[in-house]
């Protein structure tokens, strides 16, 4: 019975994990944190397979390799959901970059972003004072 509470808990923590956006240093680090924890837990099977069986009988899973299976299910889901958002990213950078590059290729000028119509406008090219308007 156990089991089921533990794994529906570590869905809904993975699922919310992998729909918040990375947020740089603190994402990479709890990354590193992850694999130094997937290197322990290899480790530790290796060494002690008993483990698990214990592990399976504390949580109410007849086997130890089934509560494995159930283990990597869950880390492949949030290896999935991290991916997507992932792909998600790159897709969206892309369609900047080639919005981007059209506009340069056509000689058009992008639109100003909020932040730069607030800076004083840049000179002119040939270095001659701008015309008051």
């Amino acid at each position: 019975m156990w089991i089921k509470v533990i794994l529906l808990v570590s869905i809904s923590v993975v699922s919310l994990i992998a729909m918040r956006a990375p947020r740089g240093a603190r994402h990479v680090a709890l990354r590193r944190i992850a694999m130094l924890a997937f290197i322990a837990f290899a480790v530790t099977s290796v060494l002690f397979p008993e483990v698990w069986n214990a592990l399976a009988n504390a949580v109410g899973v007849g086997r130890g390799t089934d509560l494995l299976l159930y283990i990597l299910i869950l880390v492949f889901l949030g290896y999935t959901a991290t991916s997507y958002l992932r792909f998600r990213g790159m897709e969206a950078q892309i369609t900047l970059l080639a919005r981007r590059i059209a506009l340069d290729e056509a000689g058009v000028t992008p639109v100003r972003t909020h932040s730069a119509i607030n800076d004083p406008p840049a000179p002119p090219a040939d270095g001659q004072p701008a015309a008051a308007g």
